[in-house]
């Protein structure tokens, strides 16, 4: 970074005296560079980070409810690729996603303990990696600290600020189906930039063909994040036309392109699939999505979701921690060589790609699960982590012209520090305001654990000794389906998929 003090215009004689405008600007930059960034990083990193080892930590005390039930035996009985037939013959053609499914509950429930810090940590390091090429880009100068509190923040965000906190980052089928993609999304922007920079010909043929495969991945394991990830790779691929200006080779274009190819051939597998013909066929009498009452009530499914959103005022966390990176990083637009239109229309893609991508997540709810669809937050992630990237990426570009703004005052060694804690102070109180939440999440998860390790012991010891009908207390969590959720037991696959868990016939209330 070059200071005035150094080398700037506090050290040109200016006819000033040593009060005057130009050493109080190089003193001002001085200390707010040297004082503020670690502080605020450090803190947000704290607190941040603080919520997110404790739902890691409460990953030890997941237990099996609902979907963990079916794909627990089936991963015991019929191992890795035996669950991935069965979901591709007979249930939704996820190959993908049954895969994942086989080799976490593979080892019993080892697996489902340790994956929200498996998420969590491979979520960091690619969005504090994509962070530091995002401000590259912007002509800044990356600190590690502050970019990690970015990501810190986001995900506590990510996890804590929605009404399903359990199911997205602690419920294996709802992180394997909705949360995963999204770390995976982060990991393939990476690819894409190493794809699209790399001088050897051999290495952008490898990122190419590991952007179809991972594309092929993605459409045959989150139908939502497909759909989303599709939008924004479209836009940038029509951005990135080098006629444009925006890139100078074709490469960014065909990286898109075959990202694109790659999730359109996983679509085709999936709803050519046995299985997904088998799921569409239990709603024979289901009305056309294009008719005008389908239509109206996709629009208002939608508005509802949004509306529960917005309401959560803490997502406004993302744009304070971008701002304070802005602040703290000194982007500067006018270092990229772009005309000024593309840059603006490159900045506003997030927006389509949001609300489009939020309107196809309803469209597929209201399909698959009818006019309560909407309430299934679980699958909001697909959208929600877009939309909040872009918060940061908006507060960035806002901190790094207030910046500049500020460091041309008289007064920039207080203005600067100042809009930093204000920025750091709004990211820490959207961070705090979680914090019931979270505390609510941890009595319920651990409560839970040790109530059905208590019952686990009785179900196992009752069945070694030849019981073949054998009592269940349901144990509700997360607003997750258990046992006895019907009246009817033929139809009450929580309760089949239970005692084939426990190898037992048939399962009663108690």
């Amino acid at each position: 970074m070059r200071t005035p003090s150094t080398g700037g215009d506090a050290g040109r004689g200016n006819g000033r005296g040593n009060g005057g405008r130009g050493i109080g600007r190089g003193i001002g930059r001085h200390s707010f560079t040297r004082g503020i960034p670690p502080a605020a990083g450090a803190i947000l990193v704290a607190a941040a980070g603080a919520l997110i080892a404790v739902g890691c930590f409460l990953g030890l005390y997941v237990r099996p409810t609902s979907d963990d039930w079916c794909a627990g035996w089936k991963a015991r009985d019929l191992g890795v690729f035996g669950i991935t037939s069965d979901f591709y013959r007979t249930q939704n053609g996820r190959i993908t996603n049954s895969f994942l499914s086989g080799v976490i509950y593979g080892d019993g429930l080892a697996g489902i303990k340790i994956l929200p810090t498996v998420i969590v940590v491979t979520f960091t390091v690619g969005l504090v990696l994509l962070g530091y090429e995002f401000i590259r880009l912007l002509g800044g100068r990356p600190r590690v600290l502050v970019l990690t509190a970015c990501a810190l923040v986001i995900q506590a965000l990510l996890y804590f600020a929605g009404t399903r906190s359990y199911q997205v980052l602690l419920w294996a089928p709802a992180t394997i189906s909705h949360t995963i993609p999204s770390v995976i999304g982060v990991w393939a922007l990476l690819l894409a930039v190493l794809t699209v920079r790399h001088p050897r010909a051999a290495v952008r043929t490898g990122g190419f063909v590991t952007a179809f495969l991972i594309g092929f991945a993605i459409g045959t394991l989150s139908e939502p994040f497909a759909l989303v990830s599709g939008l924004l790779a479209v836009g940038v691929g029509l951005l990135a036309v080098p006629r444009l200006g925006l890139a100078r080779t074709w490469r960014p274009f065909t990286w898109c392109l075959t990202w694109c190819a790659g999730l359109l051939c996983g679509l085709i597998v999936l709803y050519t699939s046995p299985g997904a013909r088998w799921r569409r066929a239990q709603q024979p009498d289901k009305e056309s999505l294009l008719s005008a009452r389908e239509l109206r009530g996709t629009v208002r499914d939608w508005l509802h979701m949004w509306d529960t959103v917005t309401g959560q005022w803490a997502y406004l966390g993302a744009a304070a921690v971008g701002i304070l990176l802005g602040l703290l990083g000194r982007p500067e637009l006018r270092r990229i060589a772009v005309p000024r239109r593309m840059l603006v229309a490159l900045v506003l893609l997030p927006v389509p790609v949001v609300v489009l991508g939020s309107l196809a997540v309803v469209v597929g709810l209201r399909g698959g699960y009818g006019p309560s669809g909407w309430t299934y937050a679980r699958t909001w992630t697909s959208y929600l982590v877009p939309m909040e990237l872009a918060l940061c990426l908006y507060g960035a570009l806002l901190g790094g012209r207030a910046r500049r703004s500020l460091a041309a005052r008289p007064n920039a060694a207080v203005a600067l520090p100042t809009a930093a804690l204000a920025a750091g102070g709004l990211a820490l109180a959207s961070v705090a305001v979680l914090v019931p939440d979270v505390q609510q999440l941890t009595t319920a998860t651990v409560s839970r654990a040790v109530a059905w390790d208590a019952q686990n012991s009785r179900i196992r010891a009752e069945a070694a000794k030849g019981a073949t009908d054998i009592g269940y207390r349901p144990m509700y969590i997360g607003n997750l389906a258990e046992p006895f959720y019907t009246s009817d037991y033929r139809r009450d696959w929580v309760a089949a998929c239970l005692s084939k868990w426990y190898g037992i016939h048939r399962i009663h209330r108690l």
